[in-house]
């Protein structure tokens, strides 16, 4: 691998870092001022939809512009953001802050928001790089390190962002988070990334988003739809995961263990990258996805079966160090498979898809679990049913609709291999 690709690299990582403590901080510290849940809990809901929508438009720009110009309009763009937000906090009273309502809260809350989403610029911008200054046979290698960058980034986040909110508050979090986001500018303009042009496609206009072309790209593919549209729907499976396992975890053990779990448990998204970064996906990049998914929902189906932290531990551990696994996966097949000059809108449409399973699960699973199946294992059938030997609650409702969300990915996952799509797909990367 290039010295270019590892100094883009540490130059991505410092900005991911950057951009995933400013949304941690700012949630948490939103929290604190209104103690408002149902603040914190739009915040969510359009951080992630605003996700869900503006792959599209990002990975149209990555396209359009040289890598290197996207990740500097990148950075630059949530500079200019956060310095926005700055100057709010700074003029606003801080007691105004303390109202949920407040349209000054509000506008620091969009402004950091969108300071964080546009790094997601660089993200399609580093993987269209990979095809770039990576030979075809080391790609899948190089975007474990990209997953491994990522899983720095978050275990980094989630320990520190608490920690500077604690102990320093937010001024100090954005006087980090603007001095953070220059030195990455300043820096990158040094890289000398070797793209010798833009290569546009005749029949489009690059100018704009561009979306039938995009996906008529994807449609000369065969079998890429569905593997996208399979990754969409895992994803609205792991929601489940994302929605729940907070209350699950804190029936189980104090604030505090869960916290510090979560630090130990992020690291495997590094360990995950770091295998796939010195061993590969092998010859067969799909066949491994499919079997990283299997081995997960397998997981899935038995780590709550018994209330133990220790059970849960593994099996979260296990099943977090697949992630990147599957996401490099579906890299290198794009990679391959797609023509440069389409990677960036194709990476930005497979983004925007599959993100916009986890918001509609957010809302969806919640009613699900309060209304179904938690009655179930605590006044319901499944007390007499289950109870003896699974235990009763509401922490072994929300165990059960984990095990019910296991087996129906573990089904889907099988049906899916045995696909025309499937054996297209693998057929088409073989060949070319």
């Amino acid at each position: 691998m290039t010295k270019t690709f590892y100094t883009v690299l540490a130059n991505s990582l410092t900005a991911s870092l950057t951009n995933t403590v400013v949304w941690f901080a700012v949630t948490f510290w939103v929290y604190l001022e209104t103690r408002s849940v149902l603040a914190t809990s739009i915040m969510a809901g359009i951080y992630l939809s605003t996700i869900a929508v503006s792959g599209f438009f990002l990975g149209s720009i990555v396209d359009r512009y040289r890598k290197k110009v996207s990740m500097l309009i990148s950075s630059l763009c949530s500079f200019i953001l956060y310095v926005l937000a700055f100057a709010i906090y700074l003029a606003t009273p801080s007691d105004v802050f303390r109202n949920p309502s407040s349209i000054a809260l509000w506008a620091f809350i969009v402004l950091t928001l969108l300071g964080a989403i546009a790094g997601n610029m660089r993200t399609i911008a580093l993987s269209t790089l990979v095809t770039i200054l990576i030979p075809e046979d080391t790609r899948d290698k190089a975007n474990g390190l990209v997953g491994t960058v990522n899983g720095v980034s978050f275990l980094v986040a989630s320990i520190f962002s608490g920690l500077i909110i604690g102990f320093m508050g937010i001024f100090w979090m954005l006087v980090f988070a603007t001095a953070l986001s220059l030195l990455v500018i300043l820096h990158l303009w040094t890289i000398n990334i070797p793209e010798k042009e833009i290569v546009h496609t005749a029949e489009t206009n690059t100018k704009h988003i561009d979306v039938r072309g995009t996906i008529k790209a994807v449609r000369i593919i065969p079998g890429l739809f569905a593997l996208i549209f399979f990754n969409t729907f895992n994803n609205f499976l792991g929601g489940v995961f994302m929605s729940l396992m907070d209350a699950y975890g804190l029936s189980l053990v104090s604030v505090q263990v869960w916290g510090i779990l979560w630090g130990f448990l992020s690291l495997g998204f590094i360990v995950g990258g770091l295998v796939i970064s010195k061993k590969g996906l092998g010859g067969r990049p799909l066949r491994t996805l499919f079997l990283a998914n299997i081995i997960m929902w397998t997981i899935s189906i038995f780590f709550t079966i018994q209330a133990s932290i220790i059970l849960l531990t593994a099996g979260l551990f296990i099943y977090l160090c697949l992630i990147p696994v599957v996401e490099a996966a579906e890299q290198t097949i794009i990679q391959k498979l797609i023509p440069p000059e389409r990677q960036g809108r194709v990476f930005g449409f497979a983004q925007s898809i599959e993100q916009a399973a986890s918001p509609l699960t957010a809302f969806m699973i919640g009613p699900i679990a309060q209304f179904i199946f938690i009655p179930f294992m605590t006044t319901g059938a499944g007390v007499d049913i289950l109870g003896n030997w699974f235990g009763t609650g509401t922490d072994r409702g929300i165990a059960l609709l984990f095990i019910v969300t296991g087996i129906v990915g573990l089904i889907v996952t099988i049906i899916a291999m045995q696909t025309y799509a499937y054996r297209s797909l693998s057929l088409n990367y073989q060949a070319k």
